[in-house]
């Protein structure tokens, strides 16, 4: 082919390609958005050449789990080597709604979003109604008296009925599986949760779950609700994503890691994410805050939580009502593993970070104000004001440097097909589009990534939450360059939506 049929080409870079092991020195040449050769490509005058001598180059990152999802966060996902980025575990309503608002506004990477349940149960439940014009994080801090008994009550047959109408209109407007953030709705019972996963399975859609409860003493503790997932799986057919093994395992990482194991080996559709840090983020409305005995199920006392827009930590329980009251929407950071204080919670972290064909999510969450107001400007660098969890600047580059490069845990090729080919995998059966991403193969989307395996690091810590990831020299997204040699292009917007299947599927 010659070089004239090329957008740009990259070239002399370390190709790895995680899905067929292809590991070598070559080019790869880029048209219309697509990959169209890869091998030697002649040099050529006036072509857009990207030197990758000495580099990697390979998929871009699938971020499953990201609950940022403006232009800003984006910004900082690119230089965390993320491509797609992703609302599945919470979700959104209405789902056709916040698709159109996200096309209307641009998007730097690609994105899409799973259709929420515990926003039709709150609709439902509760009369609150979801605005696609509020960020899902935003709606996460609505509702937070109760009103209904969304989060606490089982709901009635009727508004079981109505729930699972609700969510299934959110999949034919293209919600990519259900979100099912069951640990802040833990009131919801077993014939409900059957019912959503009858309707998962009957869509070839995933679920992405939060688990019920997360504690380390029963009743009604993170084990148990690992069980129950697994037990879903099993009854319904429905594909059992779980969120975030660390978070949600807490102390008993080894434990529930070891149940999951065996319901794999017998052929159950359950599978895992995790992010290599040992401190959590959410609202500070979550339920699981607010039960009496906190500390003595979870192992961590109140000061372990920490609100991000003021770094204040709680001192007790009433100081966590006093700020739920204050702004339930306000984002925590949970210290559930402090490794600095407690150096042998690095094991357990490990053990949820390597699980066997586990993928790496961020959870990343959105950039607030000092006030706790979340931010929804567009400037570069982010104002050093801002704030929210190092692991929404550095998730992939921190584990491709702390676990393969520096620590030795796992090899690269098998680190880059948890960030690339296994996420796409997860969600090809209601998404076929993400049959091209994750891969770099001729034929697939050029979604690339051009790093450095020297410097790649993440730099964002709680005392410099803005820092970008290091390591990324370039990122195309749909061929279409965001990052080049280092430096952002904050003008690009080449972030495509990416859809379930929809009514066609249904």
């Amino acid at each position: 082919m010659p070089s004239e049929a090329f957008d740009c080409i990259i070239s002399g870079g370390r190709l790895i390609d995680p899905e067929t092991g292809r590991d070598e020195v070559a080019d790869v040449g880029v048209r219309d958005g697509g990959i169209v050769q890869i091998g030697r490509i002649p040099e050529a005058d006036g072509m857009r050449r990207i030197d990758a001598t000495g580099r990697v180059v390979c998929p871009g990152f699938i971020d499953l789990h990201a609950h940022g999802q403006c232009v800003a966060a984006d910004w900082m996902q690119a230089f965390d080597g993320v491509t797609t980025t992703l609302e599945l575990e919470v979700g959104v309503l209405p789902v056709g709604a916040w698709y159109e608002r996200q096309e209307n506004a641009g998007r730097v990477l690609n994105y899409g979003a799973s259709a929420s349940w515990i926003f039709a149960r709150k609709q439902v439940m509760a009369g609150i109604v979801p605005d696609p014009g509020r960020h899902p994080m935003e709606m996460m801090g609505e509702g937070a008296d109760n009103r209904g008994g969304w989060s606490s009550e089982v709901a009635g047959a009727r508004a079981v009925e109505d729930i699972c109408s609700v969510i299934e209109a959110g999949l034919r407007e293209g919600g990519i599986g259900i979100g099912i953030a069951h640990g802040y709705a833990p009131g919801a019972g077993i014939k409900e949760m059957t019912r959503v996963c009858d309707l998962a399975a009957r869509h070839a859609a995933p679920t992405f779950t939060h688990i019920a409860h997360m504690a380390n003493a029963d009743p009604l503790s993170s084990e148990d609700s690992y069980v129950r997932i697994i037990g879903l799986a099993a009854a319904t057919g429905a594909h059992m994503h779980i969120c975030h093994l660390n978070s949600t395992s807490l102390h008993d990482i080894a434990r529930c890691r070891a149940l999951i194991q065996r319901a794999q080996a017998r052929g159950l559709p359950v599978t895992v994410e995790a992010y290599p840090y040992g401190t959590g983020s959410t609202v500070i409305s979550a339920s699981f805050f607010a039960a009496t005995d906190f500390p003595e199920r979870t192992g961590s006392g109140y000061d372990s939580i920490e609100l991000i827009h003021n770094r204040q930590h709680l001192r007790d329980r009433a100081d966590l009502l006093s700020a739920r009251d204050a702004d339930p929407a306000a984002l925590v950071a949970w210290h559930f593993l402090d490794i600095e204080s407690e150096p042998a919670f690095q094991n357990l972290l490990d053990l949820s970070v390597l699980y066997p064909g586990g993928i790496i999510a961020s959870d990343a969450m959105p950039w607030v104000e000092p006030d706790g107001a979340i931010y929804r400007g567009e400037e570069w660098p982010l104002p050093r004001r801002l704030s929210s969890h190092p692991r929404s600047a550095g998730t992939f580059t921190k584990f491709i440097g702390e676990y393969c490069r520096d620590r030795s845990k796992i090899g690269l090729v098998e680190a880059l097909a948890k960030c690339t080919v296994l996420p796409a995998r997860l969600i090809e059966s209601c998404s076929p589009e993400m049959k091209r991403k994750g891969r770099l193969q001729e034929g697939c989307d050029a979604d690339i990534l051009v790093l450095d395996p020297a410097t790649i690091a993440a730099r964002a810590s709680f005392s410099d939450m803005t820092a970008p990831a290091a390591g990324v020299e370039a990122l195309l997204v749909g061929g279409r360059p965001v990052i080049l040699d280092g430096r952002l292009d904050a003008r690009a917007r080449p972030g495509r939506a990416l859809r379930g299947r929809g009514p066609a599927h249904a």
